[in-house]
């Protein structure tokens, strides 16, 4: 390592380990192990401008071993993002930009909000397939002049804890199979983990196992050696498949602890660091980093790439004036502007004697918006024969056709929700679909959605214990709850077609993430459905006539339930309102004045939903009001597993009839 490369590694390290040492927390190890591999990358790699951290063409990097922020932070600052000496000093601490993990939106240079390990090796996929989809469909020759406006590639810094979580290896046979060579993976591969030596839990080899996934490998055998380092990457790069570069390091260089889980996860003491620093020559005065340490860094990348993103920015300024309105109109969403979907197409009629699944509806309503919105894109978990989330005509994503509108993520749910977030944040507006009660597979991702507000719409259908046969295990009864309690995440489950248009319409008005409900089973479509008022997350969709003895609440298929019993027992003079909640979320948004017009204090309710009861006790006196599925299901036919769950439409016109006359 020559003595400038040294200097600056050494000013990323000590800076690394002062905010930790203020903040009295955070994790040195990786600060001193890989400080080496974020240097070479930033320095001689990666095509960034840190005067525009949002460059469309910009490299992504991706700190997947989110606890090594602090290093993030330290390169950060040196490379010259917008982010001081005072920001360090804060690290950690409330408003600062530089939280205990790496979160978009706060930190100048963070493409990626990072922490649960194997999420952002996972979204790094997702950004690979939306360079490729972004390359394919926009780069163009115009009057005999080729236009690249996108060319780039996405870098992860992940450890031994990423490779050990199930979701990296779900997105890496993935990543393999598409043969995404516009990603690397730098490995921090240092043998120890937060308990201990990795040969308890971590043996296989993991060079071969990449080999087997259809990635390129390669091994720098000292992390030390910036110019092996160096010369990986640059072959890396000339692959044809995605890469993963290990380098071998040692947990906690250079502390009296090196070598230790002790340095993981536990600031040194003030002794290690005073040795620390007198061994790598620098004054033990913190946050004091050298100024010919600090602008040579920054020349390294100006020098590099000045006159790069210069040269791109006159040829997109060129591009953007040649191509036509629907393409500046996609640049304006890819480059921050709320994405929104053309729904001019969607039916606003539908036949009143209308009687299909929902999920049929959303398929058909997806082939009328799609056609027209380019930044469109998504998948399944191997369902779309069932959840009816297949582009027609789109094309299917694959390592022959970049330009595909449906990916095919196969059965990997978890990965799947990792993947919609890299690709959303590109500002694609992107879907992923499975069964409800497979939701559980995606909660991880679907709280990164919610963290990092992106517009991923997540389509979950065969909601209810109505879908018979395949029993108790496909049978969802707490996911909707679990849902419903993340926050920033709207749930929506609509009653019939109309509701489904309203909630379509919804979701696409907002950046933040959103889960579509749909039934399996047929649903009729209801007179007073109303797809404007599914914006308040609940209305009243059938009126009470003559005395208002009590409201049920219903939500999906029960609505269509609720509605039948209420004409029946007006027979017997018992009034009845129906008020349909196709998103408790944003009823919950809506003012008192709203909330008591359609539910009067006073008034009996009765909530009636195929679901548990958490989060809906809120709406009625006592449990003897919920009418809901708080066992798991059984296996048979739809008619007699209702009535085995008491769920039956007569068992429950008799609950409610016996509820109202007392």
């Amino acid at each position: 390592m020559n003595p400038i490369d040294k200097k600056i590694v050494d000013t990323i390290k000590v800076l690394g380990i002062d905010m930790i040492d203020k903040a009295g927390s955070g994790h040195p190890g990786i600060v001193l192990s890989a400080a080496p591999i974020i240097y070479t990358l930033y320095s001689r790699h990666l095509k960034i401008n840190p005067k525009d951290d949002k460059w469309l063409d910009r490299d992504r990097f991706v700190m997947s071993a989110g606890h090594g922020s602090a290093l993030l932070y330290s390169t950060l600052f040196m490379a010259g993002f917008d982010i001081s000496l005072e920001d360090l000093k804060q690290f950690r601490q409330i408003d600062s930009k530089a939280p205990g993990h790496p979160e978009i939106n706060i930190t100048p240079g963070v493409d990626m909000s990072t922490g649960p390990l194997g999420q952002g090796f996972a979204s790094s996929v997702g950004m690979a397939i939306a360079e490729k989809y972004l390359k394919t469909n926009y780069n163009q020759k115009i009057n005999n002049t080729q236009y690249n406006i996108f060319d780039h590639n996405i870098y992860v810094l992940c450890g031994d804890g990423d490779l050990m979580e199930g979701i990296s290896n779900e997105a890496a046979s993935l990543a393999g199979t598409l043969k995404l060579d516009n990603l690397i993976v730098l490995y921090d591969s240092n043998d120890t983990s937060l308990d201990g030596k990795t040969n308890m839990t971590f043996t296989e080899n993991v060079l071969e196992k990449f080999n087997a996934l259809n990635w390129n490998t390669i091994l720098v055998k000292n992390g030390e050696n910036i110019d092996d380092i160096d010369k990986a990457i640059t072959q890396a790069k000339k692959s044809d498949k995605p890469t993963l570069i290990e380098v071998k390091t040692v947990l906690g260089r250079g502390s009296l602890l090196e070598g230790t889980n002790k340095t993981h996860g536990a600031p040194l003491s003030k002794e290690d660091i005073e040795q620390l620093k007198t061994k790598l020559g620098i004054r033990n005065i913190p946050f004091a980093p050298s100024n010919d340490a600090v602008n040579e860094f920054r020349n390294m990348i100006g020098s590099r790439i000045n006159s790069v993103y210069d040269k791109w920015n006159d040829m997109y300024k060129e591009y953007i004036d040649l191509v036509g309105n629907e393409t500046r109109r996609d640049f304006k969403i890819l480059n921050g502007e709320i994405p929104k979907l053309d729904l001019t197409n969607l039916p606003k009629k539908f036949d009143n004697d209308l009687e299909e699944s929902l999920r049929v509806t959303n398929g058909k309503m997806l082939n009328l918006i799609a056609p027209t919105n380019k930044l469109l894109i998504g998948g399944s978990a191997d369902l779309s024969s069932s959840t009816k989330t297949y582009i027609n005509d789109g094309g299917d994503f694959s390592k022959n056709n970049y330009k595909g509108k449906n990916i095919w993520f196969g059965v990997r749910e978890h990965a799947m929700g990792a993947i919609l977030n890299g690709i959303s944040l590109y500002n694609i507006r992107t879907f992923g679909s499975t069964f409800l009660s497979f939701s559980d597979y995606l909660k991880p991702a679907i709280r990164m959605s919610a963290l990092m507000n992106l517009p991923v719409t997540y389509v979950f259908t065969h909601d209810s214990i109505n879908i018979g046969e395949d029993g108790p295990t496909h049978q969802p009864v707490e996911q909707l709850t679990m849902l419903r309690s993340i926050p920033n995440l709207t749930v929506y489950r609509p009653c019939d077609a109309k509701e489904l248009e309203g909630c379509i319409i919804n979701l696409n008005q907002t950046k933040s993430p959103s889960c579509l409900v749909l039934s399996r089973n047929n649903v009729m479509l209801e007179e007073n459905s109303n797809p404007k008022k599914t914006e308040y997350g609940a209305y009243v969709i059938k009126k009470e006539k003559g005395k208002l003895n009590g409201i049920i609440i219903a939500t999906g298929s029960e609505v269509e339930l609720a509605v039948k019993i209420s004409l029946e027992l007006e027979n017997k003079e018992i009034g009845i309102r129906v008020v349909s909640m196709p998103s408790l979320n944003l009823f919950m948004k809506q003012s008192e004045e709203y909330k008591n017009e359609i539910l009067p204090v006073g008034v009996k309710k009765i909530v009636l939903e195929a679901s548990n009861t958490i989060g809906l006790e809120q709406f009625v006196y006592g449990e003897k009001y919920l009418i809901n599925v708080t066992n798991f299901g059984v296996s048979g036919k739809k008619e007699d597993v209702l009535k085995h769950m008491n769920f039956d439409y007569e068992t429950i016109k008799s609950k409610i009839e016996n509820l109202l006359k007392n």
